[in-house]
């Protein structure tokens, strides 16, 4: 029997011991807190002595006024750079404004130089030519945008004490098209005209496809009669 048991003592069979220390917990508290304090005092001195190893003790505080100083001077670079070009960009707008209103002019004085010569053209077309009645003065017309006519026709009567004209304008446009002759009459036919001294009559034509205008003929018509006839050449 005393060999079993201490056969059994002696394999893995064996009780389980515990080994337990008779520190009470106050005690075993208060050495881990004295050790991490050791720990930590060798910590703040490995790190006083590696700044002063460094220079960083000595010299810290004047790199960090150089650098603050550094700093403010950039920032006042920056801020009269940028005042600058808030300026420069002052200044392009207020040139840029300065050339629209010439722009603006010069357009303004073009439109008011053509408008005077053609107010020109129409006093002088009024001037009276040899002899009395009805006379187409002025007949004028230009190709726009390719496929458009603007024409226009000053029509006087010269004469004294000359009656109204009640009758009508006819317009011819006269050339090529597809390489074959061409003619056609103003669109809508002829238009009904009524004047004593002078009406001064224009407008705007659509022309067909591949068709090229090289001549344009107006009448006066009063009644069946013609009154007064042009032809200008493109």
């Amino acid at each position: 029997m005393r060999w079993k048991l201490l056969r059994r003592r002696l394999t893995v069979s064996a009780p389980r011991m515990a080994v337990r220390s008779r520190l009470p917990w106050p005690l075993r508290w208060a050495r881990v807190a004295v050790a991490l304090g050791v720990c930590a005092a060798l910590g703040l001195w490995a790190f006083e002595s590696g700044r002063s190893l460094a220079g960083i003790e000595a010299g810290g505080r004047e790199a960090l006024l150089r650098l603050r100083g550094e700093a403010q001077r950039l920032r006042r670079e920056r801020d009269q750079a940028q005042a600058v070009a808030d300026s420069a960009a002052s200044l392009l707008t207020a040139e840029k404004a300065a050339q629209d209103r010439l722009a603006a002019q010069v357009r303004a004085l073009e439109q008011e130089n053509r408008a005077l010569r053609d107010d020109l053209g129409f006093f002088q077309a009024l001037i009276p030519a040899s002899g009395d009645g009805i006379a187409i003065r002025a007949l004028q017309a230009e190709v726009i945008t390719g496929n458009r006519l603007r024409w226009r026709v000053l029509a006087i009567n010269p004469a004294r004490n000359a009656p109204e004209f009640r009758g009508h304008l006819e317009l011819t446009l006269g050339g090529t098209q597809g390489g074959r002759p061409w003619r056609m009459a103003l669109p809508g036919g002829p238009q009904a005209l009524e004047f004593r001294k002078y009406r001064r009559v224009e407008g705007i034509c659509d022309l067909p496809p591949q068709a090229m205008v090289k001549n344009v003929s107006a009448r006066l018509l009063e009644g069946t009669a013609i009154r007064a006839s042009q032809t200008v050449d493109l």
